[in-house]
């Protein structure tokens, strides 16, 4: 009955984190939808923005949930690091968000892993929480990343246009911010942002570099940062340059292609150790609780364990090839 209980308060928990994170998420899609719309559709009159409404006070901007959690965060190190991976991942997510989510997954999980194996694993399943949430923000950064890499080849010929029609480069990696998506567009537009307040643009294009790490990227800002420099013919190095990456972009599709099952199985090994445990405890109900509850059982489950995650690591690198 203590396990029931235990794992209906587990479940109630993750459907509770869960329901806020998807409320979130859609709330933010929908404040996005609505600027979009206004924006297309021009002001209305009598609207904030309008001629007849200068002199109005603009709307205050919503707050953000866990606000105060956030505003302690940014004044750390760790917060100001956390805050510049979500900006990373293109997540509408601040830090406070972000580490309340994941500890509400982490308590979650902890009680799940409690009521279904055994109290051993509930801190097994909270360390695979914590891991998960950085697996989640690293995930959604390649995600992102490999987006970019995909639309490097037509912002290499879009710059390359521009400066060939005679525009000066800070204004063709404007015009190339308005005419891409996302997160091309994105990016490009912070770049544009930070050239219009004064700043180098060796210093904006090097922090695009970090942001999204790729060998595509810096090639395309060593090639701008030289042409800035030193000038010389930059049409025909990014027209050059255009071809070298859509080759790079099929080899990588097809790398991606050749992978897929390895990926699989670094995902499968583990889900079957998990697979097992269950098993073995619907078998024998409370045998896991009975082996855990000895130092040896619990050497062994660890060592266990252990050997999961290695092979999964080994997997992973084994899939793991730089193109």
């Amino acid at each position: 009955m203590n396990s029931l209980s235990q794992l209906t308060a587990g479940l109630a928990l993750l459907a509770a984190v869960t329901a806020v994170a998807g409320i979130q998420l859609w709330a933010s899609g929908r404040a996005r939808r609505r600027r979009l719309l206004q924006r297309l559709a021009g002001p209305e009159p009598g609207a904030p923005g309008s001629p007849a409404d200068l002199t109005k006070q603009a709307p205050h901007t919503p707050r953000r949930r866990f606000d105060a959690v956030d505003r302690r965060l940014r004044k750390t190190e760790a917060g100001r690091r956390l805050t510049l991976r979500l900006r990373a991942t293109g997540l509408d997510w601040t830090a406070g968000e972000y580490v309340a989510y994941t500890l509400g997954a982490v308590a979650a999980l902890w009680l799940i892993g409690s009521a279904v194996l055994a109290p051993f694993f509930g801190p097994v399943f909270a360390l695979v929480g914590l891991w998960g949430g950085n697996a989640f923000l690293a995930w959604q950064r390649n995600k992102r990343t490999e987006q970019f890499i995909s639309q490097l080849p037509e912002l290499s010929r879009l710059i390359a246009n521009g400066t060939a029609a005679g525009l000066a480069l800070r204004t063709a990696l404007a015009m190339a911010a308005e005419e891409m998506d996302d997160p091309a567009g994105a990016e490009l537009a912070t770049v544009a942002d930070q050239l219009a307040v004064g700043r180098s643009l060796e210093d904006t294009l090097g922090e695009l570099g970090e942001r999204l790490p790729s060998r595509e990227l810096n090639v395309l800002v060593t090639t701008l940062i030289l042409a800035n420099r030193a000038g010389g013919t930059i049409v025909a190095s990014l027209r050059n340059l255009t071809s070298t990456l859509e080759q790079r972009k099929e080899t990588r599709r097809e790398v991606r292609t050749m992978l897929a099952e390895i990926n699989a199985t670094a995902v499968t090994v583990p889900l079957l150790g998990l697979g097992a445990l269950l098993m073995i405890n619907t078998m024998a109900p409370g045998a896991l609780a009975r082996v855990t509850a000895s130092t040896a059982g619990q050497i062994a489950m660890v060592v266990a364990l252990s050997m999961y995650a290695v092979g999964f690591a080994v997997v992973r690198r084994f899939g793991r090839i730089d193109v």
